[in-house]
C-alpha cells in the first residue's frame, strides 16, 4: 500500500509540474513581457528604496552621534566643576539641555552611582535602579553605544571621562525612527503609485506594438484553414502593408510571412500547372494511342484481308488487285508510323537541319507537286517581287509543311474549289500563306484543329472515302512550324480559309528599298 501511494503521489506531482509548465509556457508574450517588465520595475524600487532608507539611516544617526559628542562635552564640562561629588547631576538643570537627554556619573569602575533625565517643563527625574543597569557597562572610550532603557525607550549614549570625572550622555533615538519610518512609508506609497502607473503604461504600450503581431498571428491562422492540399489555391490573405515595415521586428516578420505566402502560391501554382499538364498529357496519350491503335488497324485488317482471300485461291479475287490493295494499305501504314516518328521527334525538340531557305522557290515546287496530285482544283501562286524570301531552317521540313497544307485543302473542299497560295516578307517576318474558298471549317472544331487525329469530315466533302489523311497532317505543320520559331493561325469562314505561317527571316536577307513593286505575283 505505502509503494501505491508514493507512485501515485509521484504521479501527482509529475501531473503537477506538466502541468505548470505547460500553463507557463501557454501564457502570452504580452503576458510575460508585462509580467518582467513589472518584477524589474519592482525590483528597482525595492533596491532605490533600501538605499534611499540606508543613507538617510546612515545621515541621520551621524547627525545623532555628533549631537550626542556635544551633549556628553557639555555634561562632562558641568560635572568637572564638581570633581568630588560623584552624585553630583546640577549640569542638566543648566538652560540648553535637551528635552529627553539622559546622564549619569560613573565610579571608576564604570557603575552608575547616579542618573537622571530631563524632562520638558518640570525638574530633572532620577533614573530607577533597573533603568540604572541598562546603562552600566558602557567603556569610557567615547565610542556611540544604543541601548534600551526601560520606561524611556531606545536611547544613543556615550561615556566621556576627564581627571577621574566620568560622564555618561545620551539622546533618544524616537526622532530618528520616525523619521526613517516615516521616509519608508513615503516611498512605499511612491513606488505603490509609479508601479501601478508604469505597469498600466507598459500595459497599453505591450498591447499597442504587438498588435502587428497579433494581425500578423491572425493572417497565418487565415491561411492555415485554406484547403492547400486540393483545388486552385490563388488570393491568399497578406499582412497589411502596415505591418511590414523592416524597421521593426513585427515588421519583419510580416514581411517574412508575405514572402513565404507568394512562394506557396506560386508553388501551388506550378504544382497545379503540372498536374494539369500530366492530366492532359495523360488524357491525349490515352487518345493518341486510341486513335494511332485505330489507323494502324484499318490497313492492318485490310492486309490480313487480301491475304486471307488469296490463301483460299485466286478465283475469288485477281491477285493484281489484291498485291495493290496490299501495297497501298502497306504505304498508308508506313506514312502513318512515320508522321508519328516525326512527332515523337519533334516532341523531344531534336534539332533539324538548318540551311538558307528560299521560301518563293519552295512554295511554288509545292504548289506544282499538289496540281499534279489534284487536278480537279484551281490553283494559284502569288509570290512578292519586291524583296526575297529566304528564312533559316529545314527546306525538306518547310516543304512538308506546305504540302499537308495544299493536301489539307484538297481533300477537304470540293472538286474546282480555288486554292491559292501566297508568300510575302516583311521586316524580319516571312509569311506564307494558303487559303480556300471551300465551306470552312465548322467553329466547334477550329480550336482543336491543329491537334493530333483530328478530322472536319463530317463537315468539309471530299473527294471519295479513300482519300482522307490520318488526322496528321496539321499536326506535323504546327510542331514544324514551332520548331523553327514561327507561329500558325487559322481564320476560317464558308467560302474562306486561310491558314498564315510566319517565320522569322534570314539574317543575311538584305531588303533592297529601291526596287519598286512589280505586280501582284504569278498565277497557275
Amino acid at each position: 500500500m505505502s509503494r501505491r501511494r508514493s507512485a501515485r503521489t509521484r504521479t501527482r506531482s509529475i501531473r503537477t509540474r506538466s502541468t505548470h509548465t505547460r500553463s507557463t509556457h501557454t501564457r502570452s508574450i504580452r503576458t510575460r513581457l508585462l509580467v518582467f517588465v513589472s518584477a524589474t520595475l519592482v525590483v528597482v524600487c525595492v533596491a532605490m528604496g533600501l538605499i534611499t532608507t540606508l543613507f538617510q539611516h546612515a545621515y541621520l544617526m551621524g547627525n545623532l552621534d555628533d549631537r550626542v559628542r556635544d551633549t556628553a562635552e557639555r555634561a562632562l564640562g558641568g560635572a568637572s566643576l564638581h570633581p568630588g561629588s560623584e552624585d553630583d547631576l546640577t549640569f542638566l538643570e543648566e538652560t540648553g539641555q535637551p528635552v529627553g537627554m539622559l546622564s549619569a556619573r560613573l565610579d571608576q569602575d564604570g557603575a552608575v552611582v547616579s542618573a537622571a533625565v530631563v524632562v520638558q517643563d518640570a525638574p530633572t527625574r532620577e533614573l530607577g535602579t533597573g533603568q540604572r543597569t541598562a546603562l552600566a557597562g558602557i567603556p569610557a572610550d567615547g565610542t556611540m553605544h544604543t541601548r534600551t532603557v526601560p520606561g524611556l525607550g531606545t536611547y544613543r549614549v556615550t561615556v566621556l571621562t576627564n581627571g577621574g570625572v566620568r560622564v555618561l550622555a545620551g539622546l533618544p533615538l524616537d526622532d530618528v525612527q520616525d523619521m526613517i519610518s516615516g521616509l519608508v512609508m513615503i516611498e512605499t506609497g511612491v513606488a505603490v503609485a509609479g508601479l501601478a502607473v508604469a505597469g498600466c503604461v507598459c500595459a497599453v504600450v505591450i498591447r499597442r506594438q504587438l498588435r502587428p503581431l497579433g494581425r500578423v498571428a491572425a493572417t497565418a491562422a487565415e491561411v492555415s484553414r485554406a484547403p492547400l492540399g486540393h483545388g486552385e489555391v490563388t488570393g491568399l490573405p497578406r499582412v497589411p502593408e502596415r505591418d511590414t515595415d523592416p524597421g521593426s521586428e513585427a515588421g519583419q516578420v510580416g514581411a517574412a510571412l508575405n514572402h513565404l505566402l507568394d512562394h506557396v502560391e506560386s508553388s501551388l501554382a506550378e504544382r497545379q500547372r503540372g498536374e494539369e499538364r500530366m492530366r492532359r498529357s495523360q488524357e491525349h496519350m490515352r487518345r493518341f494511342l486510341a486513335d494511332a491503335s485505330h489507323e494502324l488497324r484499318t490497313p492492318l485488317a485490310s492486309i490480313a484481308g487480301y491475304a486471307e482471300l488469296m490463301n483460299r485461291g485466286t478465283d475469288r479475287i485477281e491477285p493484281v488487285l489484291a498485291w495493290r490493295r496490299v501495297s497501298a494499305e502497306s504505304a498508308r501504314m508506313t506514312g502513318l508510323v512515320e508522321d508519328l516518328l516525326l512527332l515523337a521527334r519533334l516532341d523531344e525538340g531534336r534539332p533539324l537541319q538548318s540551311g538558307e531557305v528560299d521560301l518563293a522557290a519552295l512554295v511554288a515546287e509545292a504548289v506544282w507537286d499538289a496540281r499534279a496530285a489534284g487536278s480537279g482544283h484551281d490553283w494559284h501562286l502569288r509570290l512578292s517581287a519586291d524583296t526575297p524570301a529566304l528564312v533559316t531552317g529545314d527546306a525538306a521540313r518547310l516543304h512538308q509543311v506546305v504540302a499537308n497544307l495544299l493536301a489539307n485543302a484538297r481533300m477537304h473542299t470540293p472538286a474546282g474549289t480555288r486554292v491559292t497560295a501566297s508568300v510575302e516578307s516583311a521586316d524580319d517576318r516571312c509569311v506564307i500563306r494558303v487559303r480556300d474558298n471551300g465551306p470552312g471549317i465548322p467553329p466547334t472544331l477550329l480550336p482543336t484543329v491543329f491537334e493530333r487525329f483530328t478530322r472536319a469530315d463530317a463537315s468539309r466533302s471530299r473527294e471519295d472515302a479513300n482519300s482522307g489523311g490520318s488526322g496528321l497532317g496539321l499536326a506535323i505543320v504546327a510542331a514544324i512550324s514551332a520548331a523553327h520559331g514561327g507561329h500558325l493561325q487559322v481564320t476560317s469562314v464558308p467560302g474562306r480559309t486561310e491558314f498564315t505561317i510566319e517565320l522569322p527571316a534570314a539574317m543575311e536577307t538584305v531588303v533592297e528599298e529601291e526596287r519598286a513593286v512589280s505586280g501582284n505575283g504569278a498565277s497557275v
